[in-house]
């Protein structure tokens, strides 16, 4: 069977590499590494097929997956059997390609409470495969580390609450205000409680209880049943913890990581082999895929992170955590992507000097093509969302899906952005009056 021939059987899915998705610049191809994790060989195979299958161009997502880009429905045959040779494809059915998203240091970061890779992996195991589940829906595992997930728009929400000694899980729900908080309960029955929620909500759109795709828009009476289902104790919100680096060096006791971003997660087929090089040279042979859309190799000495930073510099990535492009997230865009209004990437790198005041306070500019929000689904300081016109939905504070205070060309808002310096400013500059 063709691409195209699974392309017209199905609707609203999630792309992976048995499901692959027709975007602007050809077929898109996701590869949904568990943990994020894949072998530097893997990584270097990846690559290859990249240039030859498809346009020689990778994006990193929001969930810390891998896709292939340009891919052709001529190519894609080859493409399928060499990745399923190697073990990347996802397993058959409709449901999510991957279930879990973790920081890329779990399990190997010093100051986690819990090990949240191994308890991410029980809840794979566990109800990975529960009938109904819609394809996009996740659940974010956070053991109270280095790399905070709340931002990463899960349906469920896992995190360490407690002291060291006594750690637990709380879980969360996500609701159309952030997250809601609905009890704690041991790291030990953390995969049943969790497995209880995910089995009620499939069964719940099973029974045709709720139509929705997302927890966020479960009804309230459902999402309440939900909360009441898992026997969990008493918990207060935990607290909000500073955003995860996006760049530079993590230290991990003995030995560091180095972060390394991608401008607005574009990645070459030479950069991904190049990251594979390094990883081999100066550590683990692994590369962990990060949800801040960028490249992370663990278990670098003093000397090889010297190395690394320089070489990765002089070669697209960013290694510097106060490069102002961090603080913008851009999707695709056109014409990359078939659903996108507007050529998001160049326009955000216009943003983004213009801004270089703002994001030097730490504000954060989210640049969508459409109302999806594909690369960011939390909120930003500043969101916009592209309109058919080339110009921008303006959203403060919120989503790329929440209603727009009012709409600019790229001309007025780099206008508005060039004398703002904090946040107050910001809101002055964009409200509807504003001049």
């Amino acid at each position: 069977m063709s691409a195209q021939d699974i392309i017209a059987r199905r609707r609203g899915w999630c792309p992976g590499v048995r499901r692959p998705m027709e975007t602007g610049d050809g077929l898109l191809v996701r590869i949904h590494p568990p943990g994020g994790r894949i072998a530097a060989g893997q990584a270097r195979l990846i690559a290859q097929a990249a240039r030859e299958h498809g346009n020689g161009l990778l994006d990193i997502t929001a969930r810390g997956n891998l896709q292939i880009r340009g891919v052709s429905d001529g190519t894609y045959p080859a493409l399928l059997m060499r990745l399923t040779e190697e073990g990347l494809v996802e397993a058959e059915g409709e449901g999510p390609s991957r279930l879990t998203v973790v920081s890329p240091i779990a399990g190997i970061d010093p100051r986690e409470r819990f090990d949240a890779l191994a308890l991410a992996q029980a809840i794979d195991s566990k109800a990975g495969a529960v009938e109904g589940l819609p394809p996009k829906f996740f659940v974010a595992v956070d053991g109270g580390g280095s790399m905070p997930l709340h931002e990463v728009g899960a349906d469920l929400h896992m995190a360490a609450t407690g002291e060291d000694a006594s750690a637990a899980v709380a879980l969360a729900l996500a609701a159309p205000g952030g997250l809601a908080w609905i009890g704690a309960t041991s790291v030990r029955d953390a995969p049943q409680a969790s497995c209880s929620i995910i089995s009620c909500f499939a069964a719940m759109r099973r029974a045709g209880r709720t139509e929705a795709r997302r927890l966020r828009d479960l009804e309230t009476d459902l999402a309440q049943e939900l909360a009441g289902l898992a026997a969990l104790a008493p918990v207060a919100s935990p607290p909000v913890r500073p955003a995860a680096s996006r760049a530079g060096v993590i230290g991990l006791g003995a030995e560091v990581a180095a972060l390394l971003a991608l401008p607005f997660g574009r990645c070459s087929a030479e950069q991904l082999d190049r990251a594979a090089g390094w990883s081999e040279r100066f550590g683990t042979g692994e590369i962990r895929l990060s949800f801040t859309r960028g490249i992370l190799l663990p278990g670098l000495s003093s000397e090889g992170i010297a190395c690394v930073l320089d070489e990765a510099a002089r070669c697209g990535f960013i290694a510097d955590a106060n490069d102002p492009r961090l603080s913008v997230i851009a999707c695709p865009g056109r014409p990359a992507c078939a659903g996108a209004l507007t050529p998001a990437p160049d326009d955000a790198l216009q943003f983004a000097g213009a801004a270089a005041g703002l994001t030097a306070s730490g504000a954060t500019l989210h640049v969508s093509g459409c109302p999806k929000g594909c690369a960011h689904p939390g909120r930003a300081d500043l969101t916009l969302v592209g309109r058919s016109d080339g110009s921008y939905d303006v959203v403060l504070g919120g989503f790329a899906r929440d209603a727009a205070s009012l709409y600019l060309s790229v001309e007025e808002i780099m206008t508005r952005l060039m004398p703002v310096k904090t946040l107050n400013d910001l809101r002055s500059a964009f409200r509807r009056t504003a001049r």
